[in-house]
């Protein structure tokens, strides 16, 4: 695979596959043509453009690493990491609700889903006639997922599903949910299970959408569930095997925060060269000032040492490796807090200007945050690594 970069835990190479180069092509005329003229409007009205995601979907960008078997574009991490890079520079909020509806909604039905469920939902979801949403998280429990309040109690040939997830992307719009469950006590191990909801479903309650501070473009909101009942088909995998599920399920949506970080970051720092080399100040350009010119350095180093870590991540996940955990979590980590800093320089940059929206780099600065706390805070990620370099 050309010139490989060593590693203690083996090798992976930056000589990326020509797919890479042709998805990126693709994302970023679309970004540029169709999103780009509505990044405003959709960041001030906090607007879904569930029009633009199901365009999205046509073009092989709601499935990405789901086999063409089930309607997906076949393609691999590698793929999927520049795609979401792409729409992060453009539009963080629509990069997100890409990022949420492959990694989570539909990586969970499609890497633990029986071959009825992938056969019943994944080509809607690929194909953008269905949103995708995935519900773990919950008002009082953040983090702590094995102390979930929402349960499911056996009934009938179903189960009756009670309780309340928070920061759910898609949580309006989703035509399906895949929601975990307590189904046991609580701290214990093999407590929980994943079913999936249909829209419609009684007892299903979409709830009120959050006004954030950034990524606004995508919705997020809260989602009651009033004692929903589903049939037994509807439940993912063993009972129990829920929260096992999640973990897994987050190992590749932490790549994918990654790549978005890297994204936003980039979009940032290009910005904020561009400006500095047509900005005169002290009747020479900002760049040539020392002070802006070693800012500038220190940006473009970050970005690279992010970008390698997110693609070793993603090799790692192209190969199959039992466990991602400590790669996944390096890449979402370093790019996130990373992604802050090069934010914060860029308005820096700006200077007053910065600060106004009619510039890019606002926007970047508010959008950057959520990086260093969706899907596992900067804090969990560092337990994690933690955890892996002490095994």
């Amino acid at each position: 695979m050309g010139n490989a970069i060593a590693t203690e835990a083996g090798s992976f190479s930056l000589e990326l596959p020509e797919s890479v180069r042709h998805i990126q092509e693709i994302v970023r005329e679309f970004a540029q043509q169709k999103l780009s003229p509505v990044v405003r409007e959709l960041d001030e009205t906090q607007r879904f453009p569930v029009e633009l995601f199901r365009e999205a979907g046509q073009l092989g960008l709601l499935g990405i690493f789901v086999p063409q078997e089930y309607g997906g574009a076949g393609l691999g991490y590698y793929e999927y990491v520049a795609a979401i890079m792409e729409l992060g520079k453009v539009d963080g909020g629509f990069a997100l609700s890409v990022a949420a509806h492959n990694s989570l909604a539909v990586g969970h039905i499609y890497y633990f889903g029986s071959q009825e469920q992938k056969q019943k939902y994944l080509p809607r979801l690929t194909s953008g006639e269905w949103i995708g949403a995935w519900a773990l998280t919950e008002p009082n429990t953040g983090s702590d997922a094995s102390n979930m309040d929402t349960i499911a109690v056996r009934e009938g040939d179903g189960w009756r599903i009670t309780g309340q997830k928070n920061f759910i992307t898609h949580g309006i719009s989703a035509d399906v949910y895949v929601v975990i469950a307590r189904t046991g006590e609580r701290r214990t191990s093999r407590n929980s299970t994943a079913f999936i909801i249909e829209k419609g479903t009684p007892g299903l309650i979409p709830g009120k959408k959050e006004d954030k501070l950034g990524m606004r473009s995508s919705e997020t909101s809260w989602v009651g569930l009033d004692r929903v009942w589903v049939p037994d088909s509807q439940r993912i995998g063993e009972v129990g095997e829920g929260f096992h599920q999640a973990m897994k399920v987050l190992e590749g949506g932490r790549i994918s925060i990654g790549a978005l970080a890297l994204g936003i970051a980039r979009g940032a720092y290009e910005a904020a060269l561009s400006y500095a080399q047509q900005r005169t100040q002290f009747n020479k350009p900002l760049m040539e000032h020392q002070a802006i010119a070693f800012k500038l350095a220190d940006m473009a180093l970050e970005i690279a040492a992010a970008e390698m870590l997110v693609f070793q991540a993603a090799y790692k996940k192209n190969t199959g490796e039992e466990t991602i955990n400590l790669y996944s979590s390096m890449a979402k980590y370093y790019a996130s807090e990373i992604g802050v800093k090069i934010c914060n320089d860029a308005v820096q940059i700006f200077g007053g200007y910065g600060y106004i929206k009619d510039y890019p780099v606002e926007k970047y600065y508010r959008d950057i945050k959520l990086c260093t706390i969706g899907e596992g805070t900067s804090e969990i990620q560092q337990l994690v690594i933690a955890r892996e370099i002490l095994k």
